[in-house]
């Protein structure tokens, strides 16, 4: 019998993202609108927890253009296919401690970290502070996929549920924001100097919690269902409504 983790995705190494950056790289040398991995990262995230399976005919041409054909990148793409089915098992995984080695740990980077970690001459004049903050990019992505998919996370019905899609969609939008708390620690290097503060730190594992809410919330309602209203005209090839069983346009359509 095969246990559960013989089934587990091959997590993406830090070889593989460093592929998936260099990748972004060279589509980037024809159009600027093309994202960091970070923002890829959040936006994959958001479509493993949307309610619906959001087609990746869809997808591909929302978050790297028109232009990008699926057939010329296969690389890329089963990166992409390897990195969907590991956050997906994390996200289902019955984990109660972001300490847990199963837990969803978003790929990010701690850009102003890597920065005030150079020496001060090859810091090229760069203000960190202008700089994104720590998971500001992720949570863009995933806020990104959310809003150009807007129907598919109206808010359910049941007062409950759309209270916890609200809570946890806040927290992921906290994370757009930039970090003003002091620093205190750096999550480029652990001796590194101080470019991330406690709340910002405290944010994005609320981030992390709210992410798994949404996956949980929209797995247990189900697919979208869109009601229909009793006095739509079917089509002329639709069952009639009256239930005699002919199409429309032979019974009362004719």
């Amino acid at each position: 019998m095969t246990s559960p983790a013989e089934n587990a995705p091959t997590p993406l190494t830090a070889d593989d993202f460093d592929a998936q950056d260099a990748e972004l790289d060279a589509l980037r040398e024809h159009s600027e609108e093309i994202p960091q991995w970070e923002f890829c990262e959040g936006f994959l995230a958001a479509l493993v927890c949307s309610r619906r399976a959001v087609a990746a005919d869809e997808y591909w041409p929302v978050l790297l253009g028109d232009d990008f054909k699926p057939v010329q990148h296969m690389e890329f793409v089963w990166r992409w296919h390897r990195r969907w089915a590991e956050v997906a098992a994390a996200l289902d995984a019955p984990v109660e401690t972001l300490d847990d080695e199963r837990t969803y740990q978003p790929e990010v980077l701690d850009t102003r970290g890597a920065v005030l970690a150079l020496p001060e001459a090859e810091r090229d004049e760069v203000d960190p502070a202008t700089l994104p903050s720590y998971g500001q990019v992720w949570a863009l992505g995933f806020m990104y996929a959310v809003e150009t998919w807007s129907e598919d996370w109206t808010p359910p019905r049941d007062r409950e549920a759309a209270d916890m899609l609200d809570s946890a969609l806040e927290l992921i939008v906290a994370l757009t924001e930039d970090d003003k708390g002091p620093p205190s620690v750096s999550m480029f290097a652990e001796d590194g100097p101080p470019s991330v503060s406690d709340q910002r730190l405290d944010d994005f594992g609320a981030a992390i919690w709210a992410v798994y809410d949404l996956r949980q919330l929209w797995k247990s309602l189900g697919p979208r269902v869109e009601a229909v209203r009793k006095d739509a005209t079917p089509g002329r090839n639709d069952p009639c409504p009256c239930g005699s069983g002919k199409k429309y346009k032979k019974c009362h359509g004719a």
